[in-house]
């Protein structure tokens, strides 16, 4: 699964009490045929990102405005 620009990305904790660190993708980035991500996590720092099996991605709905 790939992520895209506005969709969520999710880090589960290593160790059982440990928070999971949330992100938002703010940039899809490849190299070759290695994919990552500039994320903006949730305390505001950004870095550079290539997801584990740790990570999973909240896709971002896309809603219409039909009336």
């Amino acid at each position: 699964m790939k992520g895209s620009v506005g969709d969520a990305i999710v880090v589960d904790g290593r160790h059982i009490d440990d928070l999971p660190r949330k992100g938002e993708i703010l940039e899809v980035m490849s190299t070759a045929s290695v994919v990552h991500y500039r994320v903006r996590w949730d305390d505001g720092t950004e870095s550079s990102f290539f997801p584990g099996s740790d990570a999973h991605f909240v896709h971002h709905e896309v809603r219409s405005s039909k009336r």
